[in-house]
Formats: structure tokens, sequence, C-alpha cells
């Protein structure tokens, strides 16, 4: 089968990309989606679903890079584009793909509709429905897993989301990663050195709403004696009446990149101690449930 370096073609919509080559097979076309959020951002990692416009039958998954480009060759016909992220509301194009030709698609999704906030007030973390996990590499190896079994914290949610305010306080010394030789070490002066600093501390400064549901809390973490800003991105999962003795409960998701060198973590001294080398960032991430305790006291005027 013979191979062609596809002309340029620009789609109605225009857009970055647009002059995109590829070599493909003389009897197949190129479709080109540049995806982009609300405010024209290229969107990583959205689900691209390709099915055939005739038979229903899908053809081609799977997501786009960091440029907010999916790029595949089909054979000529007619198809459906559904592209899909979290937060945003699903976007759909039928495209027609020709021989030897490119199209290219932008696709500007939209905000999806905003969950319902909490009610203003107190909240509190629920211990045995909320987790703490972190994820270090293995220079060259598998993942760690681990995540810390005691800690304590809340959230004052303001009359505007944007007003509110969330706190955590951990118990340092709770770090398991499942193999006890390791969590002791963790907490040495290696490490954490729990001794010296017995707690990990984090208490926010902004939120800001990025689009529906998803929101950036911004503040500082202390760790190891030393507090640097950090932005967790936050999934908003909504509210619900009901559960365990009926109470009004909230559900968040959030995940931040903490880089150890930032906390004076020296990871390679694990080395010495026949633990392997660790990289340099650790992914933490937090599944909050957190229960409505109280409205919120106004702080007294000075």
């Amino acid at each position: 089968m013979g191979l062609s370096l596809l002309p340029r073609r620009r789609s109605k919509s225009g857009g970055r990309g647009a002059g995109l080559l590829s070599r493909v097979p003389l009897t197949a076309g190129v479709l080109a989606l540049e995806v982009v959020d609300p405010i024209g951002h290229p969107l990583n990692g959205a689900d691209v679903t390709i099915k055939s416009n005739t038979s229903g039958r899908r053809v081609m998954k799977g997501r786009t890079d960091p440029y907010g480009m999916f790029n595949v060759a089909l054979p000529p016909g007619r198809y459906a584009a559904l592209i899909t992220v979290d937060g945003l509301l699903p976007g759909q194009r039928t495209v027609e793909v020709t021989a030897g030709e490119q199209e290219l698609e932008r696709v500007e999704l939209e905000p999806a509709r905003p969950l319902e906030p909490p009610q203003p007030g107190v909240w509190l973390f629920d211990p045995p429905h909320t987790a703490i996990r972190f994820i270090a590499r293995h220079v060259g190896m598998a993942n760690v897993h681990g995540r810390f079994t005691r800690f304590d914290g809340g959230l004052r949610i303001g009359e505007r989301p944007e007003d509110s305010y969330v706190e955590c306080t951990i118990d340092a010394s709770s770090i398991t990663t499942g193999n006890n030789t390791r969590d002791n070490h963790l907490r040495s002066a290696d490490f954490l050195d729990v001794k010296n600093y017995p707690y990990i501390h984090f208490a926010s400064n902004r939120f800001a709403n990025r689009a529906g549901n998803k929101w950036s809390v911004q503040g500082t973490l202390t760790l190891h004696g030393v507090s640097r800003s950090v932005a967790l991105e936050t999934d908003y999962l909504g509210f619900v009446n009901g559960g365990y003795g009926e109470e009004l409960r909230c559900a968040a998701k959030a995940t931040a990149e903490l880089h150890r060198e930032e906390y004076t973590l020296n990871w390679r001294n694990m080395l010495a101690k026949g633990i392997a080398v660790v990289g340099p960032t650790v992914q933490l991430e937090l599944d909050i449930q957190a229960m409505y305790r109280c409205p919120d006291t106004p702080t007294p005027p000075d």
C-alpha cells in the first residue's frame, strides 16, 4: 500500500495545528482535533471517542496530548467525535474524512453546570471517610504508595464560595507504606524527623474557581519545619443530606505535587540503609468528606 504526504487543509473553524502534515496510506485521511478549555487553553488528557456515523461502532479511543491535540488516520467516511473531561460539558463534532486530506476541528468545551455549593458554616473532616495518601516513585522502579492515618481538619464555607477556608493538621508519625522498616526510617531524623517536627500543617489563603466544579485551593504547607506555597487542584463532588444520623455532608478530591528539595528532605540517604532511591517529587492525594457542624461565627471586631 502506498503512502502520501497529506496536503494542508484548514477546517472552517481554523485554529492552531491546521497545517499539520502526516504520512498515511493513500486510501486514508486524517482527522485532527484541537481541544481547548473555555478560555482557549489546550486541554491535556481529554478523552476522545471516534465512532462511525454509519454503523455507530467505536473505531478509536484515546486522549489529547499536552497541546490539546488528537490526530488519527481513518478511512474516508463520516464520523462522530465525542470529547469529555471532568468539570466541563462534553463536546461533539460530526466530521467528513476524505482520502488524502487532513481535516482540523477546534473544539472549545463549555463549563459544566456547577454543583450547588455547601451550606455556609463550619464543616469538620470525617476521618473514617477521609483519606490522605501519597505516591512517591522509586527511580527506575515501581511507585511507593503510602498514607497518613491520623489527622484532623475542617472547612469554613463562606457566603461566597471564594471566601471559604480550609485547614488540616496531620500527625507525621502516622505515616504508613505497608513496610515497617521503611516506615520507621521515614519517621527518623533522615526524613520526616517526627520527634522535632511532629505535625504537617496546611492552611489555605485563596479559593479560586477554575471551571465548573474545579477549584484551585491555594495555601501554605508546613512540612519538616519548612513552609511553602502549595496549590491543591480540587474537584468538588457536591453535598448530601442523609446517611449516618442524617448528617449534612460534602465531599471533594484534591491533588498536589510536592518537591522534596523544597522541604530539605534528603531521600537519597535511604540508599545507605538499603532503601531504594526515591525520585524528586511526591504526588499528594486527598479524598475528603466533611460533616456540617454549625453556622459560621463572625470574628468580633477589634
